[in-house]
């Protein structure tokens, strides 16, 4: 009896040891496990403005693109080169046949004389295992076509670079943007708190029998204003952030917090013609069409040059033999002198259509250069205006604060109604705007400026 009791005994502890483990782990997996409807929480990316434009240089899409690009324009240079270098080949045939040597000039008369009594002969077999040999010893065109498609590479990485560039500047703006994006949403919850303040005093001062009520409505109003005006730029901040992670390359669900700010910085004076000298010599722009004028120069030269006569080398060797054990060795090798003579007048329409390229490319070099003067006396304006905007908006901030605080005094002595208070009020709120524009419009010059200049890896 005792024993008995001892083991059920054990059985229910053990029982129960059981039901205490299965209960913690199903605790464990519930506090893992989100409730239905709770969203889990996005993971979060710090990011500077350094930070964004190296990952937006990693993860373009463009610049991804045309690094393939540069890949492919490689692969046409070494086929070209290939028709250059020796062509090697080879190959082994097996095969049973009949002739027909009346086909071959020997007539019914001299095939009897042989003791043939029929000019299609018994089936054969022949056997041949042979390699081959081509090498072009001179073919100007070809030796043109190899160089074009080696300027192509040059081109494709030029383009490469000038769209890295370009990648860097436009995240460099989407990146600035956010930050006004994010100032904005600063300034409405700054004007909602100064509403809330304003229409706190407007209370007060009607239980002291100095307002009304339309005092009190008034503000009711403006605050209401300003709830909207914040809903408005707190959608636009969430739409800024979503073109900076798609330039960035990087998920959707990814909750970016930018590190650096929308401010002011001193910038040296910059000399117009100093900076058109430096744009000149640093634009990739500029070379890239250079590089594609000499591209189409070459391929002129290359369909041009098909009018001179070429000299390649042929050759064969191998084992030829009715049975594989009776093969024997035969060679052959010679020289080939080709001379085009008409060809229905191809190579003369396309050496026009060569030669039209050529023009076009030196017009568009005219355009770049142009384009390019333009967009740096452009953004040598705009950034000149830009820091007398930030110094005017500044002041202005300074000049609509003090005379809000002129209008709540007066205000609150009950000198005047609040009609002065939200005038004030709203001048506030458009000096905020302001200096939130001027700063955007600065920091964005600078980053056209060093874009024009050709210089935008020094700027970051």
């Amino acid at each position: 009896m005792g024993v008995s009791y001892t083991i059920r005994r054990h059985r229910q502890v053990g029982l129960l040891a059981c039901l205490v483990l299965i209960t913690l782990l199903c605790g464990m997996g519930a506090e893992n496990v989100p409730a239905e409807g709770q969203e889990t929480s996005s993971p979060e990316l710090k990011l500077s403005l350094r930070e964004a434009i190296q990952a937006a240089v990693d993860n373009n899409v463009n610049v991804r693109l045309l690094k393939e690009r540069i890949a492919s324009a490689q692969a046409q240079a070494n086929t070209s080169l290939g028709a250059l270098l020796p062509n090697v080949g080879g190959y082994l045939n097996g095969r049973n046949q009949t002739v027909n040597l009346a086909a071959f000039g020997l007539p019914a008369d001299r095939l009897s004389a042989l003791g043939l009594t029929r000019s299609v002969t018994d089936p054969f077999e022949v056997y041949d295992a042979r390699a081959t040999l081509v090498q072009n010893i001179f073919s100007l065109s070809l030796i043109q076509r190899w160089r074009a498609a080696r300027s192509g590479v040059d081109v494709a990485g030029l383009e490469a670079e000038v769209t890295k560039r370009d990648v860097m500047a436009t995240a460099g703006l989407l990146y600035i943007e956010a930050l006004r994006a994010d100032e904005a949403v600063k300034a409405r919850q700054a004007d909602i708190e100064l509403s809330q303040q304003l229409l706190k005093l407007a209370r007060d001062r009607k239980a002291a029998g100095v307002a009304t009520g339309l005092d009190i409505t008034r503000q009711e109003v403006e605050l209401e204003n300003n709830k909207q005006r914040l809903l408005v730029s707190q959608n636009e901040q969430e739409s800024a952030r979503l073109n900076l992670i798609r330039s960035l390359g990087i998920a959707f669900d990814v909750r970016l917090v930018l590190t650096d700010e929308l401010k002011f910085v001193p910038v040296e004076p910059q000399v117009r013609e100093q900076a058109l000298l430096t744009a000149h010599e640093q634009r990739l722009e500029l070379r890239v069409q250079e590089n594609r004028r000499r591209l189409a120069a070459l391929t002129l030269s290359s369909v041009t040059s098909e009018r001179i006569p070429s000299l390649s080398l042929n050759g064969d060797y191998g084992w030829i033999g009715l049975k594989p054990e009776e093969a024997l060795a035969t060679r052959s090798i010679g020289l080939t002198f080709s001379i085009p003579i008409f060809d229905g007048g191809q190579r003369e329409s396309r050496i026009s259509e060569s030669r039209s390229r050529v023009r076009q490319e030196s017009i568009r070099m005219k355009d770049v250069s142009d384009q390019v003067t333009l967009e740096v006396r452009n953004a040598l304006l705009t950034l000149e205006s830009s820091v007398q905007q930030v110094a005017v908006a500044g002041k202005g901030l300074e000049l609509a604060l003090k005379e809000l605080t002129f209008a709540k005094d007066r205000f609150a002595a009950g000198l005047t109604t609040n009609i002065e208070v939200t005038n004030a009020q709203t001048s506030v709120a458009r000096a905020r705007d302001n200096q939130i524009e001027a700063l955007f419009r600065f920091n964005a010059s600078r980053i056209n400026l060093a874009r024009a200049k050709g210089e935008i890896e020094k700027l970051f």
